[in-house]
């Protein structure tokens, strides 16, 4: 199953909650950006008929202009329709960034209830990607749903003449972390807000913490080398249990898989070199064991506070993730699938 639907994911829902609440809502989608920006292309947010709002597309003047400009659109007469503003931060808003970002705002009211329905509950069963007609004076035609190709599993928004294209989805990165431990429960919480879709495996099922977040699922297996089992593409694996020949088993069967992207192990220098070796006796070559890392996280800090040990193992997938999706842009990446993981939650 998808962990914890977002707004990039399944903005229609929120859309549903407040034409019902407010009988009315503006979307707001970044469409390309130029230079440097707050938020890529893609970003979305929703803003109610008295000023609430949900998301954001990087805050400061842009956001605030963008929201005054969404609210007036509400207040004129008939919704359904798109409204495009280019700013450029610097001479327009004042904002040091120096780029430009071009936004579209839609509007909707209680007549396009049955259509934002539908495209709810498609979204809730994984990515879409939709086109719309526009008009000359800005009208939007019913979104028709198109194949969806996998891609980067990135949002994504663009006017195409008078076509609008979109995809919804939530862009995280499938992550398999095994070991429930100290370090692994402080590891989902780091990685809560942050865009991944974790599955926390272990064989103890007691060890699971009562509440995960909305990004986390538990799989409890006798044999944890059975989270493999239907992986996308590009997944990330950690290894963090309570037994190093468990540890070493599950880094021999990910290096196996061309799914796995990357294999990281919490330990020590002498630990990654005895599991090298290990490795290498097993049959891996230096190709599959240029994807094995050991020890994981940032160079540099010192302390080994189960929350301290997370947050550099945080920051370090999100560089891994970043240079992923730099690789994907640039063609070299195979093909990712990301958020469309199903793997039996438990």
């Amino acid at each position: 199953m998808t962990a914890g639907a977002s707004l990039a994911a399944n903005p229609w829902s929120r859309i549903a909650a407040l034409i019902e609440r407010f009988g009315a809502c503006a979307m707001i989608s970044v469409l390309s950006v130029e230079g440097s920006a707050p938020r890529e292309a893609g970003t979305r947010m929703l803003v109610a008929p008295d000023g609430s709002y949900s998301g954001t597309i990087g805050g400061g003047t842009l956001e605030f202009e963008a929201i005054r400009a969404a609210v007036r659109a509400l207040a004129e007469a008939g919704t359904g329709r798109l409204h495009l503003r280019t700013f450029t931060l610097g001479p327009d808003l004042g904002q040091c960034c120096g780029g430009r970002v071009t936004v579209a705002t839609e509007t909707f009211a209680a007549e396009r209830a049955a259509e934002v329905g539908r495209l709810a509950r498609l979204c809730e069963a994984g990515p879409v990607a939709s086109e719309a007609s526009i008009s000359a004076d800005g009208a939007v035609g019913a979104r028709r749903v198109l194949p969806h190709e996998g891609g980067d599993g990135r949002p994504g928004a663009e006017l195409c003449g008078g076509t609008l294209r979109e995809t919804f989805a939530d862009g995280r990165t499938p992550l398999l972390l095994f070991g429930a431990g100290h370090v692994g429960k402080a590891l989902v919480l780091a990685l809560a807000p942050l865009p991944f879709q974790v599955f926390l495996v272990d064989g103890r099922p007691d060890i699971f913490p009562a509440y995960l977040p909305a990004n986390a699922r538990p799989l409890a297996v006798a044999d944890p080398l059975q989270a493999f089992g239907g992986i996308p593409h590009q997944s990330e694996v950690l290894i963090m249990t309570h037994d190093h020949g468990l540890d070493l088993a599950i880094a021999d069967a990910a290096l196996r898989l061309e799914q796995v992207s990357g294999v990281g192990m919490i330990g020590s220098e002498t630990k990654a070199a005895r599991m090298r070796t290990r490795l290498r006796a097993a049959g891996h070559g230096e190709e599959a064991l240029a994807r094995f890392r050991c020890p994981i996280g940032l160079a540099g800090i010192s302390s080994k506070a189960p929350a301290v040990i997370a947050a550099g193992v945080a920051a370090d997938l999100l560089v891994r993730r970043d240079v992923a999706m730099a690789r994907w842009a640039d063609g070299t990446t195979p093909d990712a699938g990301r958020g469309n993981a199903r793997m039996r939650a438990v």
